[in-house]
């Protein structure tokens, strides 16, 4: 089975891998993490679609299924539990979402050992004079991944555990964080004003919030309560509802349980949904504020321009998934939302760390060189 599932994660990296050796772009390593960066936005994208579709326990077991390589070969035990429970966690449909999931990630890794193998062989090759390959931020992204396709196995094995799966995802886009951090470094930015220093602070400011907005997010979605609020601005009604904060938030414990084993309240769903959709007025407020400060430096303003609109599109498929009741598509498009707004946040702090100063703009901040680019 491993041997198997080997080949085909092979296989499936080889597309990227390939189209990545055969293009036009000289820069090949550089074109690698921006290709490795796509794929990993595609499969957050793709994991929100398989939680969503409650397929994560399409193959109860990891990394194979039913202790095969693909469902084809596991299709006996998959039709007799289809058979015991058409509507339940396994299913052929399931199965196959669950496993194109976990080829998908693996790989993602494949990706990332070129990229971690790359490095260190051109830095290496430079005498340790070539910056943009020092290898020790690829080889942290190795390491990371391996801890991420751990928590993808405890998702599993520990039945789709609220707090287990949220700390999947986190970390999911904690790695296209760092992707979209080495990507950053390997591109060439135009110069920025010496006064974008000063959006530092604010912008990890605004990094750090959507962080804890997609951490409440992922909490919503692991607990399944979007629909806990069937209505807006108010909630059943009122503005402040009836809510359980202690049973909503108490991290470990199972799915739909207390951490008594009693079945959770649905004060405590309702709690988990308007705690993610009241923060939500605090961080669309302050990332159109930085936004709007971004926008008046031109090295900035592009990403200042698709934060804002990607934060309205955002807003709308919030409100789009409680009016018409959680639709699959725009709960997936939602996802793939705050992913895009990570990715934005973080090319924005890289730039206004590392973006080189435009021409004279050193005069005005004592001691400040320009960047180097790459």
């Amino acid at each position: 089975m491993w041997i198997q599932l080997a080949v085909t994660a092979l296989l499936v990296a080889m597309i990227p891998l390939a189209l990545t050796w055969w293009s036009r772009d000289s820069d090949k390593f550089r074109k690698l993490v921006w290709v490795a960066l796509f794929l990993t936005f595609d499969l957050i994208m793709f994991g929100a679609f398989t939680r969503l579709t409650d397929s994560g326990l399409g193959c109860p077991d990891w990394p194979g299924c039913y202790g095969h390589a693909n469902p084809l070969l596991a299709h006996a035990p998959i039709s007799a539990a289809q058979e015991a429970m058409p509507s339940g966690p396994v299913t052929h449909a399931k199965a196959w979402i669950e496993m194109t999931h976990r080829y998908l990630a693996m790989a993602v890794g494949i990706l990332t050992i070129a990229i971690m193998v790359i490095a260190w062989w051109r830095w290496i090759k430079s005498q340790r004079t070539e910056q943009r390959y020092r290898p020790w931020f690829p080889t942290a992204l190795f390491l990371f991944i391996c801890l991420q396709g751990a928590f993808g196995a405890w998702t599993v094995t520990m039945k789709l555990q609220p707090v287990i799966v949220t700390m999947h995802l986190l970390l999911g886009l904690t790695l296209l964080a760092m992707l979209v951090w080495l990507g950053a470094r390997q591109n060439q930015h135009a110069p920025v004003l010496a006064a974008a220093r000063a959006l530092r602070i604010p912008a990890l400011i605004g990094l750090l919030l959507l962080v804890l907005q997609i951490a409440l997010g992922g909490w919503v979605s692991t607990n399944y309560a979007a629909l806990a609020c069937s209505d807006f601005p108010l909630c059943h009604g009122t503005l402040v509802p009836q809510m359980d904060f202690a049973n909503g938030f108490t991290l470990w414990r199972h799915l739909g349980k207390t951490a008594d084993g009693e079945y959770l309240p649905f004060p405590a769903l309702t709690a988990i949904h308007w705690v993610h959709r009241s923060f939500a007025v605090v961080v669309i407020t302050y990332i159109a504020w930085l936004s709007h400060k971004a926008m008046r430096d031109s090295g900035l303003r592009k990403t200042g321009r698709w934060l804002l609109i990607v934060i309205g599109l955002q807003l709308l498929t919030g409100l789009s998934t409680i009016y018409f009741s959680w639709p699959l598509a725009i709960a997936v498009v939602h996802n793939g939302g705050a992913a895009l707004l990570l990715l934005l946040l973080v090319m924005l702090n890289y730039k206004a760390r590392h973006a080189p100063l435009a021409t004279g703009s050193n005069a005005s901040v004592p001691g400040l060189a320009p960047a180097p680019t790459s």
